[in-house]
C-alpha cells in the first residue's frame, strides 16, 4: 500500500462531497465498462425460450454526453462500490415510439431511470478512469491537493482525466467503529420490515388499487419507478459458459454475524416465519386461512393465534429472535419491541396506531398503510445508515486486504472450530468453507461463493 498517497475511497469521499459541481462523461464510461453481473434484458421468456418484449420502451430526454455525478454505494457484504447514474426517461410505444404521456391521472413524461456502475468489483478496480468536468474551484483545488488532476489552473470548460486503477483503494491509517452489538438491532429493524413491506405489498398510501394496476400495465412500481420485467441474455447457462458469453469468478462475501445467527440470511420473509408459527382466521366464523399472508390481513374480520406447533418443530436462534417481534406487532403479547424500535427510529405515528388497535380502537385502513409506509421509510434509512457509516466501510477493508485492521485482534477459526464453539450456528454449502472470526460480540465470517458475470464481445472492424 502507498503511502502518503490518497485512497481510491477518500477520492469518492471528494466526489460525493461535491457531487453537484462535477459531471460525467457518460459516453465514455460506458465504452470502457465491464459489466460485473450478468447481462439481463427486457422482456420475459416463452415456453420455447422466445424473448417476448415489453410494448413500451424507455427514451432518455437528452443524448448529452455528460451526466451529473453518481451517487456512490457501498455493498453490504462484498468489497465492492457501485455508482448509481440517474438520466431522465420517457415511455414511449416500442413498436412506432409513440410518447405515453399520462398513466392513471399522472404526468410520466419526466421519469428517472437508475442504472448502476461498479467501480471496485470484489477489492479489484473495475473503472480504470473517469473524465470529468468539475465547476467548483474549491473541488478542484481540493482533487488537486490530493494529487490526483495535472492541470495547474482551474477551468471550468476544461474535460479531466481521474485515473483511479493507480489509488490505493484504502488508506493505511483506516480507523473502524466497534460492531458490538449492531447485528442484533440490525436483525430486529430486518424483522420489522419484512412485516411491513409484506403489508403493503399491493397497497399504497397515494394511489388507489385501480391507478396500481395501471402502473402494472405500462412497467411502473407504485413509487413511480420504472419496473421493465427483465431476464437473462442467455438461454442455457452451460452453453453460454461453453460459448464465451458467461465467464466465472469469485466473490469473497464478508458477513457480520452474533454468536447464535450468523448473518441476516438467515432470517425467513415475514409470509414464511408467519405460517410456520401463526394461523390466520375469520373472526367471526372462526375459519382457518389455509394460506395465511400479511397482504389479506390487513380485512378487519382476520385476526391472529398461534399455531399449535408438532414436538417434532425445532425451535432455533431465528425463531427465538423473531417471535417476540411478531408477537408484539400482531397484539399476542405485549412486551413493548415493537415500540422500542419504532420509537428508535422516530416511527411514533405507527407505534401509537399500534397501541389503539390493541387497545380495542377502530383504526381505518388508509390511516394505517400511511403509518406503515412512513414508518417502513424510516426504518431502512436508519438501517442504511448503520450500513454506509459503520458495517460497510469494514467489509470493503476486509475484502480489499485480506485482513481484519489492527485493532480487531481475533484469531481465524475454521467452520468446524466455529461450530464447536457456538453450536447454534448454523451453516450453507458456501459458509462451510469460510474463516470465521470472534469479535467482541459478533461474528465476522468471510467465505467464496462462484458468481457469473456476461462478458464484453468484442466487436470486429470488417476492413
Amino acid at each position: 500500500m502507498t503511502k502518503n498517497k490518497i485512497s481510491l475511497v477518500e477520492v469518492i469521499q471528494v466526489f460525493a462531497q461535491y457531487r453537484n459541481n462535477i459531471i460525467v462523461n457518460i459516453k465514455h464510461l460506458q465504452e470502457h465498462y465491464q459489466r460485473t453481473g450478468i447481462k439481463r434484458v427486457k422482456g420475459v421468456r416463452n415456453e420455447n425460450g422466445e424473448l417476448l418484449q415489453p410494448w413500451l420502451r424507455t427514451e432518455n430526454i437528452d443524448n448529452a454526453e455528460y451526466v451529473g455525478m453518481g451517487e456512490f454505494q457501498f455493498n453490504r457484504n462484498t468489497a465492492t462500490i457501485n455508482m448509481l447514474i440517474k438520466r431522465k426517461v420517457k415511455l414511449a410505444k416500442f413498436e412506432d415510439q409513440t410518447p405515453t404521456i399520462e398513466v392513471a391521472g399522472l404526468l410520466v413524461n419526466d421519469l428517472n431511470s437508475f442504472n448502476n456502475y461498479t467501480i471496485v468489483s470484489n477489492g479489484k478496480i473495475n473503472v480504470k478512469s473517469l473524465q470529468v468536468k468539475i465547476s467548483s474551484k474549491k473541488a478542484f483545488d481540493l482533487l488537486k491537493e490530493k494529487g490526483v488532476l495535472d492541470a495547474e489552473d482551474f477551468d471550468f470548460r476544461a474535460e479531466h482525466t481521474i485515473q483511479l486503477d493507480n489509488l490505493p483503494l484504502v488508506a493505511a491509517n483506516s480507523h473502524y467503529s466497534s460492531i458490538d452489538g449492531l447485528f442484533n438491532e440490525l436483525a430486529e429493524i430486518k424483522v420489522l420490515t419484512s412485516i411491513i413491506s409484506a403489508y403493503l405489498k399491493n397497497e399504497s398510501d397515494v394511489f388507489v388499487t385501480g391507478q396500481l394496476d395501471e402502473f402494472k400495465k405500462h412497467y411502473l412500481s407504485k413509487n413511480v419507478y420504472i419496473n421493465f420485467p427483465t431476464t437473462n441474455e442467455y438461454i442455457d447457462i452451460h452453453e453460454a459458459l461453453a460459448n464465451g458469453t458467461l465467464d466465472s469468478i469469485l466473490s469473497y462475501k464478508i458477513d457480520i454475524g452474533s454468536q447464535d445467527i450468523l448473518n441476516l440470511s438467515k432470517l425467513p420473509s415475514a409470509n414464511k416465519f408467519l405460517s410456520k408459527m401463526y394461523r390466520l382466521y375469520d373472526k367471526e366464523t372462526g375459519e382457518i386461512i389455509i394460506k395465511p399472508s400479511f397482504a389479506i390481513a390487513l380485512n378487519e374480520n382476520l385476526a391472529f393465534r398461534h399455531r399449535l406447533l408438532s414436538s417434532r418443530t425445532k425451535i432455533t436462534k431465528v425463531d427465538e429472535l423473531m417471535k417476540p417481534i411478531f408477537d408484539d406487532f400482531l397484539g399476542l403479547e405485549q412486551n413493548g419491541i415493537v415500540g422500542g424500535i419504532l420509537k428508535k427510529v422516530s416511527a411514533d405515528s405507527l407505534a401509537h396506531l399500534l397501541q389503539d388497535k390493541q387497545a380495542g380502537k377502530q383504526i381505518s385502513k388508509e390511516e394505517m398503510i400511511a403509518a406503515l409506509t412512513a414508518a417502513n421509510t424510516k426504518l431502512e434509512q436508519y438501517a442504511e445508515k448503520i450500513y454506509q457509516d459503520k458495517i460497510s466501510p469494514l467489509v470493503f477493508y476486509i475484502g480489499c486486504t485480506g485482513v481484519l485492521p489492527d485493532k480487531m485482534e481475533a484469531k481465524p477459526m475454521t467452520t468446524e472450530e466455529a461450530a464447536a464453539k457456538y453450536p447454534n450456528l448454523q451453516f450453507s454449502k458456501d459458509e462451510q468453507e469460510g474463516t470465521f472470526f470472534a469479535v467482541g460480540d459478533s461474528i465476522i465470517s468471510i467465505y467464496a461463493k462462484t458468481e457469473y458475470y456476461s462478458k464484453k464481445v468484442a466487436i470486429l472492424n470488417p476492413s
